[in-house]
């Protein structure tokens, strides 16, 4: 498994403003949901179910929310790059700009950690994160996630 296998290249938005963390969940239900042929009321639910247990600001202005749904039937990720960061209530209390969302079947089991750890160590590197800060254009975004794949996987 790879990000290119999670994430479909309209599963990528720039958002202007957002005006909290809840706004931002609300929008990664629906950009998925859109993507994906799901429910976001469902996706939504479960973003903030999942928020209750803890927040998902990693830090770095990087956030992973992911939640498991009945209305997903594969694991898939939608992706947000905030031009004004919000709080997120991040580890290190720096203010996100950096969303990457997963979604997984409730019965995902050991796909959804493999997921979450691929994305996870994505945007763990910081020249990753500082071309996707640079570069506000979905298209490109899509392609910075996913060439380091394609080309370790060549």
């Amino acid at each position: 498994m790879e990000l290119y296998d999670l994430l479909q290249p309209e599963a990528v938005k720039v958002v202007a403003a957002a005006s909290s963390k809840k706004r931002v969940l609300h929008d990664m239900a629906q950009l998925a949901a859109n993507c994906y042929n799901m429910r976001s009321e469902a996706l939504l639910e479960a973003l903030l179910e999942r928020e209750k247990l803890g927040p998902t600001g990693v830090g770095h202005g990087v956030a992973l929310p992911h939640a498991r749904s009945i209305d997903v039937d594969q694991v898939c990720g939608a992706f947000i790059l905030l031009e004004s960061p919000v709080d997120f209530g991040s580890v290190d209390k720096l203010p996100v700009d950096i969303i990457f969302g997963l979604f997984a079947p409730e019965n995902a089991g050991v796909d959804h950690l493999k997921a979450l750890a691929i994305v996870s160590r994505t945007l763990r590197d910081n020249s990753i994160c500082a071309k996707l800060r640079a570069n506000p254009d979905p298209q490109t975004l899509f392609t910075i996630l996913t060439e380091n794949q394609k080309i370790q996987a060549a």
